[in-house]
């Protein structure tokens, strides 16, 4: 029945498929209990994660609308992708739900809650699919953190899937480095340090960048210099001219480095404002 759901979100478009057990909620016991699959359904026995990839090259040219696209393109898809596997598996007599990729109605829901309801990434991790980057995001082998995902509750008990215990993150800091926001700190704590995400930050760039159809943000999935897609599109080594790019284009918005992802910011969005792209403060319209 596994394979048979592989194949299935496979022929859906799925490119990663893993299973998590809903009893690694509680052993890992990393995220409050209110938000483990037993407590939002009672029935849920296995939790399904499916990841689709946002290609390399269009992240590069975020913000744009090229890129706002592609992440809205992929939102229909994974859940799509998600219905039509409830559906598929309670055919089959697996009682089974989903929840949608995001789980928010707006950008000001999250400000004044920084929260879903679900945590998709921690479900990927769970299943085996990755570990979870010192941007939050989930960090893939494939794709390092350029993949978006959805997950489906089913009362069918399915063998998990084995959690990654190496780290993928190689603590580059390129997420916090290039980050326009500012939105990654790091703080000490009993093991070392560790990174503070200020998701309210991060969502009000991500609201300044909807005000410029321009959305989402996704620097620091553009600039992880992990996954096997760096390959693919022969984009090894770029950390140099990711961290050079903001004031690159600050002294010249034509920078020739640079051009070919501009292009993309200059038409169908107010992406480049008053000749800048990655000013937090600018605020308003066109």
């Amino acid at each position: 029945m596994k394979e048979d759901i592989i194949k299935y979100a496979a022929s859906r478009g799925a490119d990663i498929t893993g299973f998590a057990s809903v009893d690694r909620w509680p052993q890992y016991n990393e995220i409050p209990p209110e938000f483990w699959p037993a407590s939002l359904w009672s029935m849920a026995k296995t939790v399904i994660v499916m990841g689709m990839q946002m290609p390399l090259p269009i992240v590069d040219t975020t913000p744009s609308i090229l890129h706002r696209e592609t992440y809205e393109t992929s939102n229909r898809e994974l859940d799509s992708l998600a219905y039509g596997l409830t559906r598929y598996l309670n055919r089959a007599g697996h009682a089974s739900m989903f929840f949608t990729r995001d789980g928010y109605g707006s950008i000001k829901n999250i400000i004044e809650k920084p929260y879903a309801a679900f945590s998709h990434t921690f479900a990927a991790k769970y299943a085996g699919l990755g570990t979870v980057s010192r941007s939050h995001n989930l960090l893939t082998p494939e794709f390092g953190s350029r993949v978006r995902l959805v997950s489906v509750f089913t009362a069918a008990e399915l063998e998990p899937d084995q959690v990654m215990e190496k780290d993928l993150c190689i603590n580059c800091m390129m997420c916090v480095k290039c980050c326009p926001a500012g939105v990654l700190k790091k703080e000490a704590d009993t093991d070392g340090y560790y990174f503070k995400f200020d998701v309210a930050g991060c969502a009000r760039w991500h609201e300044e960048l909807t005000r410029r159809r321009a959305y989402p943000c996704g620097i620091c999935t553009k600039v992880c210099p992990v996954g096997e897609d760096r390959g693919l599109y022969q984009e090894r080594g770029m950390s140099k001219k990711y961290q050079s790019e903001m004031k690159a284009i600050e002294n010249d918005i034509d920078s020739p480095e640079y051009r070919s992802w501009n292009h993309f910011r200059k038409y169908g969005s107010w992406a480049i404002k008053n000749g800048k792209i990655f000013d937090f403060n600018a605020g308003g319209e066109k």
